[in-house]
């Protein structure tokens, strides 16, 4: 639970998702360089690429991203926490089985997200992504929600990533592989969609290590920066 202004309006919300369901390889540039997280060579997914994050990761503008401090007993020799910016969804109703001609509908708003990324623990679980992008605080989001109907296109908004104001991560959300309504359409098929569930639609190329010390920006166009330090458990 986390709680957001909603732009424009004057008012605070609470964002109480049941679930954060995360896409992955949502960028043809980001599906190629993923190749180095030990993925299989780089393919353009025929569908939906879905995994997801707890909600113990959620955590505001402001707040540190920690680096947990058990990774240290794997001694990792190239150990690496990533940031990636991308753009999420805040479910606004109930929805199963949504059309994509319908989907907006079920839209409250959109805000920045980082889907923070151990990427050692990420390419060697046998069970896949889930731990490696599930550590406390390995989800902050905000600064403010902006509603569908004030965000204008949200297939059409700068997206960028800064650490230590260098610039990492450039593009657009028109770059998506599968766009806004095609996604809320595939996820409500495989689970019912909740008030407050979490989209987070995927990160362009450009992803690099943060290390303690650093402080991460992310800025979507019409929503704003989203700025996190960076420290140690």
């Amino acid at each position: 639970m986390i709680q957001l202004p909603l732009a424009a309006s004057g008012k605070t919300i609470t964002v109480a998702p049941s679930k954060i369901i995360a896409v992955g390889l949502n960028y043809r540039d980001h599906v190629k360089e993923s190749m180095s997280f030990g993925n299989k060579p780089a393919e353009v997914p025929a569908e939906p690429v879905l995994f997801a994050k707890t909600l113990n990761v959620l955590t505001g503008p402001g707040q540190p991203i920690v680096i947990p401090a058990h990774v240290k007993e794997y001694n990792f020799p190239d150990e690496r926490v990533d940031h990636e910016c991308e753009l999420a969804i805040i479910i606004g109703k109930k929805g199963r089985h949504i059309p994509e001609e319908k989907a907006f509908e079920y839209v409250l708003g959109y805000t920045c997200f980082n889907d923070v990324s151990q990427r050692n623990i990420q390419k060697s679980d046998p069970s896949g992504w889930f731990r490696g992008k599930s550590f406390d605080t390995f989800g902050p989001i905000g600064p403010v929600v902006v509603s569908h109907d004030d965000i204008g296109d949200p297939q059409a908004l700068n997206i960028t990533c800064k650490v230590n104001g260098v610039v990492k991560q450039s593009a657009n959300t028109k770059d998506m592989i599968f766009a806004i309504p095609v996604l809320i359409s595939y996820i409500s098929k495989q689970f019912t969609l909740e008030e407050g569930d979490i989209i987070a639609t995927g990160t362009p190329a450009g992803v690099s290590p943060i290390v303690p010390g650093d402080t991460v920006e992310v800025e979507i166009e019409r929503i704003g920066v989203l700025r996190n330090p960076v420290t140690a458990e």
